[in-house]
């Protein structure tokens, strides 16, 4: 779980964040709801993820993020199952451009299935949307 003083770490950790007010705005939110995981190797914050239910009430992940150098070492795949294991909904969602090929892949490894997409988020570069199920 992070915590209020993992804020600036997760500020530098996040690509967007540090020129986007928007997006530091929503990772204060996420720390202070308590909906904010991370992952530490050596003391660095390596990974990021947020698990809430604000999608119909169902478990949804809006945000997975990997620091660049440690991407492709199993972190994001690490938050994902664990955000797959504490879910309270039977269904879990979370969604993905769809020009982020290295995402989608990692949602199909979790176990992920497609299940639609939404257009005019992003200009040409619909959401894809995708649902994991437990059994």
């Amino acid at each position: 779980m992070a915590h209020d003083q993992d804020f600036y770490a997760l500020l530098e950790l996040d690509t967007l964040a540090l020129t986007n007010l928007h997006r530091s705005e929503k990772i204060k939110q996420w720390v202070e709801e308590k909906t904010c995981y991370l992952i530490e190797c050596n003391k660095i914050i390596s990974a990021y993820g947020v698990l809430n239910y604000s999608f119909f009430e169902f478990g949804y992940i809006p945000m997975l993020m990997v620091r660049e150098n440690f991407r492709h070492k199993h972190h994001g795949i690490s938050l994902i199952t664990y955000f797959q294991e504490i879910c309270a909904t039977p269904k879990l969602f979370t969604s993905t451009n769809q020009s982020n090929i290295p995402m989608q892949q990692l949602l199909i490894k979790a176990g992920f299935n497609n299940s639609g997409y939404i257009e005019n988020l992003d200009e040409d570069d619909p959401e894809l949307i995708f649902i994991y199920q437990k059994c």
